[in-house]
């Protein structure tokens, strides 16, 4: 035998052997990762965060020991680099029961509904109203039931109570219509502590087993307003883990380029990162970005195939820091559930359910993000299940070859009655829950519906029947309670 047949022998016989095969996204090179790190640290060095929170900016100033010039605080590198070693790889989600659910920067991805919509939009008619108490309760209910959505996240703005107590009516109606974990919107500043007082008197301390991440965005280019400031220093402060995410619009707020958005992108979360290790070292805290441009022509925002990129591109990041990542779930765009919107998202699941993991928190809304929508929850929770099955490959070994029935049939044979046809018919492919296999004869019998009368039809099914948990009533008055207090 000759060498080189010898060694390619034995080089097979200490290959492991490949039972998985499973699809995989790579964009950033090792040395392009170390090129964004070194962008966003020459802009943290260089160029520097404005913070307006007087009281967090003097914070940082004692802590960094120098001073600021204009609200305006230059990082230097070894702080950054220091906060990313101290920040925790993974974080612990639990359910409002106590369960532990789920590990945030481990290799798998999670799903949530949201966030924060003016306008509820009807998923019969596609009429638009005021979103209201009725809407969250609904809502958070249809995305509770669907088991592929791991959070539910702030789902609309309610308009039907005092502009006051807007924040803590809608917190309100979150826990007492889910069990599932939280991420928590609020958008009054003063209202953040009041509504984690009224969640500690409604289910105890959340900082022992939390179920509850509260959700902050910086203003960029490289502002953290005061709002968000405070609210990240009293969420790190009570021990919760946070999540930290910058809305980019490129071409305004951020550069036109992918390469400019993602170093400044990058540059605010490493601050927001740096100043929640300097108020707590071992604090919490998952990052990420939602990369949209603007239409300069049209003065809207929407997702382009380069914002997947750039949110691939930060995924790719956060695992190259070993930091947990929040992502976009490719929302906003459409006029409802519709062929725009559907591009979106399958482009946004599909690419990224093959990247290391981490959470979409952000599934439903239209319409700019003004709106939100029933069907949209529905129709992409099908799309993260198609995702998934994709994302997991399949099995490549020797059983799952079958070369002996392949024998036993024989050339113009069927695999009909095989052993492994039989034993894997019911989950050898994906059958829709939603959207049945019909043939055209049966589609012309069925009085030729459309696809989206379908998807209608089930939304209101299900919204009908999505239960409440069992505390609801109990958790509705005390919160009423607390907030007569206020």
């Amino acid at each position: 035998m000759s060498r080189r047949r010898t060694t390619e022998r034995n080089r097979r016989s200490t290959e492991p052997e490949i039972n998985n095969a499973r699809p995989g996204l790579s964009l950033l090179s090792e040395e392009q990762k170390a090129q964004v790190h070194h962008y966003a640290l020459s802009i943290l060095g260089r160029t520097g965060i404005r913070v307006d929170s007087p009281g967090v900016l003097a914070f940082l100033e004692r802590k960094l020991g120098v001073r600021a010039e204009d609200a305006m605080l230059r990082l230097p590198a070894e702080v950054v680099e220091e906060a990313i070693r101290t920040a925790p790889k993974t974080i612990d989600v639990h359910d409002r029961l106590g369960n532990h659910v789920f590990k945030l920067g481990d290799d798998s991805l999670r799903f949530g509904i949201g966030v924060t919509a003016l306008f509820y939009q009807d998923p019969l008619t596609d009429n638009l109203t005021p979103f209201t108490c009725r809407n969250m309760q609904d809502m958070v209910r249809l995305g509770s039931r669907l088991p592929h959505y791991d959070v539910i996240s702030t789902v609309g703005i309610v308009q039907d109570v005092p502009v006051e107590q807007t924040d803590l009516y809608a917190s309100l109606e979150m826990i007492a219509n889910t069990t599932k974990a939280l991420v928590l919107l609020v958008s009054d500043e003063y209202k953040f502590p009041a509504v984690l007082d009224m969640f500690e008197r409604l289910h105890g301390d959340l900082a022992v087993k939390p179920f509850v991440l509260p959700y902050f965005n910086p203003v960029s280019p490289l502002v953290v307003n005061e709002g968000t400031a405070d609210k990240l220093k009293v969420a790190v402060e009570r021990g919760l883990p946070v999540i930290y995410s910058n809305y980019s619009m490129a071409g305004a707020s951020t550069p036109l380029t992918p390469a400019g958005t993602l170093a400044l992108l990058l540059a605010e979360l490493l601050a927001g990162l740096t100043i929640s290790q300097l108020i707590r070292p071992g604090a919490p805290i998952s990052l990420g970005m939602l990369p949209v441009y603007f239409d300069m022509k049209t003065m809207m925002n929407f997702y382009d195939p380069q914002s997947i990129l750039i949110n691939l591109a930060c995924a790719e990041m956060m695992a190259y820091y070993g930091l947990p990542h929040t992502g976009t779930s490719g929302s906003g765009t459409g006029w409802g559930m519709d062929l725009i919107a559907a591009d979106t998202y399958w482009l946004n699941t599909l690419t990224f359910s093959m990247t290391k993991g981490g959470l979409a928190p952000f599934i439903g809304d239209t319409l700019g993000s003004k709106a939100i929508s029933p069907l949209t929850l529905v129709h992409v929770h099908e799309i993260i299940d198609q995702a998934r099955r994709f994302a997991a490959g399949f099995q490549l070994d020797d059983e799952h070859s079958v070369l002996a029935e392949i024998d036993e049939v024989k050339p113009g044979g069927h695999f009909l009655t095989v052993s492994s046809t039989l034993e894997r018919y019911k989950d050898g492919y994906y059958t829709s829950p939603l959207y049945p296999h019909w043939s055209m004869e049966t589609w012309q019998l069925e009085g030729q519906p459309a696809a989206d009368s379908t998807l209608r039809e089930r939304t209101v099914e299900l919204m009908r029947d999505a239960p409440a948990p069992v505390d609801h009533e109990e958790l509705m008055a005390a919160g009423r309670a607390f907030i007569a207090t206020l």
